[in-house]
């Protein structure tokens, strides 16, 4: 009976888990080396509350995240609350309200948990961790080859993590230049439709004096050096033209700053950036199906112009390995004072200190999976 009421303790709700010693460490160790990443290039880290009203949760940007936010009243006032999904919103809060006054461009990053009311595609996961970056107050290519780069850089651990790839979209491209075009509502969701599934067939039957133009767009998608090339030969709309310059000139910023970085566009790609009004990316790596993190250039709560990237470090845990890194154990007997052992820390041992006098300092070595038991102010290997 005390075994089932054991095991019912441990059960947890679908997408939710615990995370053990090995992996919450290395979770920990990831996160810190990301947040690193942004500060060394002046983004200032922010913390906004797990739980807000949700009347600020879903205005403005967040408006996109209500189907994924778990409500609850607070007690106290009777106002509902929201359980943020993401936190992109709440730094464009913080950005629209107590940063109102900072000078811009105004840099910021974040870390921490987020709760879905269901598992996204690729995992099912239902608590998930973010850490991202925004740069907000200037509307530039040169601001979104920022993010991009340092994206990159943040994830470029060598031994750790594999190489990745970022995929840049235009989501406007597509329906900017269909609107050239006099086609009515109907005709306009099924062109669309085409181009999302892909459909070249579908796009050269119902394109009508288009079809030239986003056939190549759909067959262009791939690697940014040839996809470039081939829209360049297009002969776009004014405003459309404009879309595809401006990619054209972060692509160019990007290779400057890291000509070893695999990109990728699709130019018609525009599902699920409902609320972005600029370039947007995703990010993959070797290893995990679907993206490790995503961003783009949006409006932030008071209108400024913003863009930026949310990283998913928990997706990553799988692929890496710490074991290089890991940090030896040293047993200490009984009897050591914190002070004799400040050596040792600052040597990056991890110190387990005995608990009474009488015990096997060797058993106790071995039991506890230490690397060396200190002997008087000498380490000792443990025999195996």
């Amino acid at each position: 009976m005390i075994e089932d009421l054991e095991m019912s303790n441990a059960l947890l709700p679908i997408g939710f888990c615990d995370l053990l010693p090995s992996d919450a460490e290395a979770e920990a160790s990831l996160v810190q080396w990301i947040m690193s990443a942004f500060n060394d290039y002046g983004y200032e880290r922010v913390s906004p509350p797990l739980l807000e009203f949700e009347q600020s949760l879903l205005a403005n940007a967040g408006s996109g995240i209500a189907e994924q936010t778990f409500r609850v009243m607070d007690p106290e006032t009777h106002y509902m609350m929201g359980l943020r999904p993401d936190i992109t919103p709440q730094i464009a809060r913080i950005a629209a309200t107590r940063l109102i006054n900072s000078p811009r461009p105004l840099r910021l990053s974040y870390a921490g948990p987020c709760i879905l009311v269901s598992g996204a595609k690729h995992s099912a996961a239902r608590q998930i961790l973010q850490a991202g970056i925004e740069l907000i107050g200037v509307d530039s290519p040169q601001a979104d080859a920022e993010i991009i780069t340092i994206i990159a850089a943040a994830l470029a651990m060598e031994d750790v993590l594999p190489s990745i790839s970022i995929d840049l979209m235009m989501p406007q491209l597509a329906n900017t230049i269909i609107q050239t075009e006099s086609f009515d509502e109907q005709q306009t969701k099924i062109l669309m439709r085409a181009l999302d599934r892909k459909d070249v067939a579908a796009v050269q039957k119902y394109g009508g004096g288009l079809s030239g133009i986003l056939t190549t767009m759909l067959q262009a998608a791939g690697p940014a050096d040839r996809a470039i090339n081939m829209l360049k030969g297009l002969d776009l709309p004014q405003e459309a033209q404009q879309i595809f310059d401006r990619l054209l000139t972060v692509v160019e910023a990007v290779q400057a700053h890291n000509p070893d970085l695999q990109l990728t566009i699709d130019p018609v790609e525009f599902r699920g950036w409902n609320y972005h009004t600029g370039l947007c990316f995703s990010v993959y790596i070797n290893g995990v199906s679907g993206e490790v993190g995503r961003g783009g250039r949006y409006l932030s709560d008071n209108g400024e112009p913003a863009c930026g990237l949310t990283l998913r470090p928990d997706l990553l845990l799988p692929l890496i390995n710490f074991d290089e890194h890991i940090r030896e154990r040293v047993f200490v007997p009984f009897g050591h004072t914190i002070q004799e052992l400040t050596s040792l820390r600052q040597d990056g041992y991890i110190l387990i200190m005995g608990l009474t006098a009488d015990e096997d300092a060797q058993a106790e070595a071995c039991r506890l999976n230490c690397n060396y038991i200190l002997q008087g102010k000498e380490l000792q290997a443990v025999a195996e």
